[in-house]
């Protein structure tokens, strides 16, 4: 039987997304995983946040893949700030990614499910995309190159096979009756 895990990421809008998520989800049911996403294999009626939550009881940990939505051309942060020393910050080319990839993976975190977050070169690294927020460092992948390389990099090894040890050691606990000391 396949390990359940909780796969969030927007609808790809460009094929090198769709192509990218396509091999994300081989190398996982490869490697005895079951990738869920809601909308996607997993439907249901509820308010989106109470499916999601189902969802998330349901898997063993979360893989968000927070990819390029929204393009900023020329934009400031803190725009006409007069409290903070570090000022306006300019944001220009940056990408904006859906909402969802922050929420979904704050939700796993609070359940204590391991989370590993890859966003995409150049989407805006605030809020849970900011390296180190979740603990498990954060790898950023660009579309404009191979995903040939991407999948057989040192990066995508190291990180990937220490989340599967975290998403194996869930599986295991959950079958441990509880401790009381």
């Amino acid at each position: 039987m396949r390990i359940s895990i909780f796969l969030s990421y927007p609808k790809p809008c460009f094929g090198k997304q769709k192509e990218f998520i396509t091999r994300m989800v081989d190398y996982l049911k490869l490697r005895g995983f079951e990738p869920r996403t809601l909308g996607v294999t997993d439907y249901d009626l509820d308010a989106p946040l109470k499916a999601i939550r189902r969802l998330m009881m349901e898997s063993n940990g979360l893989i968000t893949v927070a990819f390029r939505r929204t393009y900023i051309e020329n934009g400031t942060a803190r725009y006409r700030t007069d409290i903070d020393k570090l000022g306006e910050v300019p944001i220009n080319g940056k990408w904006l990614t859906t909402p969802w990839a922050h929420i979904e993976p704050a939700m796993a975190y609070q359940l204590g499910l391991p989370v590993l977050i890859f966003r995409e070169k150049d989407v805006l690294d605030d809020g849970i995309l900011e390296r180190g927020v979740v603990g498990l460092y954060m790898p950023e992948f660009d579309l404009d190159k191979s995903d040939e390389d991407y999948f057989s990099s040192a990066e995508w090894n190291g990180i990937i096979g220490k989340w599967e040890g975290y998403i194996r050691a869930v599986v295991d606990r959950k079958g441990n009756p509880p401790q009381l000391y």
